[in-house]
């Protein structure tokens, strides 16, 4: 890959550069996402709640992604537009509140270098025609599901079915694969994890997995086909291992403590995004 990047047209270069500097944009507002969609979520259970029993709107309040104002969670403060700067505002502030000085969540920017890496990577690779514009959604929408579903263990359907959606109509004209492989690949992806969950669910009477994880894979499988399932759950697997085995190890995270599965599914999406038929390929060279 370096070699590559190296010997990369101009154009392309230019084209990756550009869209790693928006790509930083975008994971500043994925930090709002991350936060605030649970939250949004939580109010709304509680307002339906409330309202079919007759009792008050718990949150009368307008609360959405751009209402109110980003703010100090300890002391209230308004963030500024100078203050808002990805990556730039955080090293400029000292990963601190301006007002209060409490601290600021390394989280923030690591969010938005991730999103910019990524950005540039994907546009250099799939160009920035419909295919590489689609890959950003595809990435942008994976990166917000693994924090949400870091912190909550929740993948909200907001998130989940549009990424469905929009893998099966990229590929209406084989973008990544044919429609039929989308098709079956999202079917496949959604019913295999959906079996294990009441096969383990039957066998233990606990429950291994959210139906999260299901729409999640249906997802993936709508946009790289269902050949390439079997790699991703492969590859999710073999993370998830590691790195549940490093926290029980390292960490005083408990055996019977869950540990979400979605950010191992969206890393190995991608990963098989990238290298999904070298993979494929190696595999089935190395099997015979």
């Amino acid at each position: 890959m370096l070699e590559s990047i190296l010997f990369a047209a101009p154009g392309n270069i230019v084209s990756a550069a550009c869209a790693g500097l928006f790509g930083l944009l975008i994971g500043s507002f994925l930090n709002v996402v991350i936060h605030r969609l649970p939250k949004m979520m939580q109010r709304e259970s509680d307002n339906y709640v409330a309202h079919e029993s007759g009792k008050p709107l718990p949150h009368a309040d307008r609360y959405n992604l751009t209402v109110p104002r980003s703010a100090c969670p300890h002391c209230g403060h308004q963030i500024t537009a100078l203050e808002n700067i990805p990556i730039v505002s955080y090293l400029f502030l000292r990963g601190k509140c301006a007002e209060c000085k409490a601290p600021i969540s390394v989280r923030y920017p690591i969010v938005e270098c991730i999103t910019g890496a990524l950005s540039a990577l994907l546009i250099w690779r799939f160009g920035s025609g419909m295919a590489g514009l689609a890959t950003l959604v595809f990435a942008y929408l994976l990166i917000a599901m693994t924090f949400i579903d870091a912190d909550t263990q929740l993948l909200p359907d907001d998130l989940t079915l549009p990424l469905v959606w929009c893998g099966l109509l990229i590929n209406l004209n084989g973008t990544f694969v044919p429609l039929k492989e989308a098709v079956i690949g999202a079917a496949a992806g959604y019913l295999s994890l959906w079996a294990i969950y009441w096969l383990f669910k039957l066998a233990t009477g606990k429950e291994g997995m959210g139906y999260g994880d299901f729409k999640l894979l249906a997802a993936l499988g709508a946009w790289l086909g269902w050949t390439m399932l079997p790699i991703i759950v492969l590859l999710s697997s073999l993370v998830g291992a590691v790195v549940g085995i490093t926290l029980i190890v390292f960490t005083e995270h408990g055996r019977d403590n869950p540990i979400p599965f979605g950010p191992y599914l969206a890393a190995a999406g991608m990963i098989t995004l990238f290298y999904g038929k070298p993979i494929a390929q190696a595999y089935l060279a190395f099997s015979y």
